[in-house]
């Protein structure tokens, strides 16, 4: 596909995308500003961030550290865009990731945000950071189960951490045929942020991070402030998109090699 007719394509899914989350908000009784977007790009090849960023997106995700770092050794720097860390962040990777995101959305427990406190304060920056809380408690799934007192007790210990900014709570609901299924997901969420508004106001707990492509449209019912989608803006994930990125990560692996 030529780059002008995947910006069009991405540009028509963006408007589509666009018009549903505004009907959702008057439903709701919502301001569509509220809601933003993050484009998550996984698995798509570089060429494809850089086709969404020309199509009015400038919020990108990706689950993975590696694959957002060699994406960025490709793309250069995209004026005006954010990255932002929408997947599993293990420890050993927490330095890698703070010189490539602007914002994570997966902090998952507190180890992970005393890792993530020492590197930050090393590379003299503040993180925005959102707590992942797995409110289904699916056991295949990372976050915080959602119980106020393990809530209180972690936010307790990371307020005082100066390097990491509280912003608000993610989730990720479990799969269902029907996204009416997952709304009680959502509002579980969201109700968990109010109780932590309250007990902290001294953080802004501005965002509620929830609802992907198949059930946004709910989230954003239930009051999410970041959707997070990829096929809904970029259709299905093929194998010649993975095969685009495994050729991506050796170029860049080469590339590492000539100038070591």
């Amino acid at each position: 596909m030529k780059d002008e007719e995947m910006v069009a394509r991405i540009a028509l899914r963006l408007a589509e995308v666009r018009e549903r989350i505004s009907e959702a908000c008057r439903r709701a009784g919502r301001d569509a500003g509220e809601v933003g977007i993050v484009a998550v790009t996984k698995s798509f090849p570089a060429e494809v961030v850089r086709a969404a960023v020309a199509a009015g997106l400038r919020e990108i995700g990706e689950n993975r550290v590696q694959e957002a770092r060699d994406k960025r050794m490709l793309l250069g720097n995209l004026a005006g865009v954010r990255w932002h860390l929408v997947g599993h962040l293990q420890k050993n990777k927490a330095g890698l990731a703070l010189t490539l995101f602007d914002r994570i959305h997966s902090v998952d427990d507190l180890e992970l945000a005393r890792v993530l406190e020492r590197r930050a304060a090393a590379l003299h920056r503040t993180v925005p950071i959102f707590l992942e809380v797995n409110v289904g408690e699916e056991p295949t799934k990372f976050g915080f189960p959602p119980r106020e007192e393990v809530l209180f007790r972690a936010v307790e210990e990371m307020l005082p951490m100066p390097h990491l900014r509280l912003e608000g709570l993610m989730t990720v609901a479990p799969i269902a045929p029907d996204p009416e299924q997952v709304r009680p997901i959502f509002a579980r969420l969201r109700d968990l942020r109010e109780k932590l508004r309250e007990r902290f106001p001294e953080a802004p707990w501005t965002h509620l991070s929830m609802g992907m492509s198949d059930d946004y449209v709910v989230a954003v019912e239930e009051g999410a402030t970041l959707v997070r989608l990829g096929r809904a803006l970029f259709g299905e994930r093929t194998q010649g998109c993975v095969l685009r990125v495994a050729c991506c990560v050796l170029r860049v692996a080469c590339f590492v090699l000539r100038v070591s």
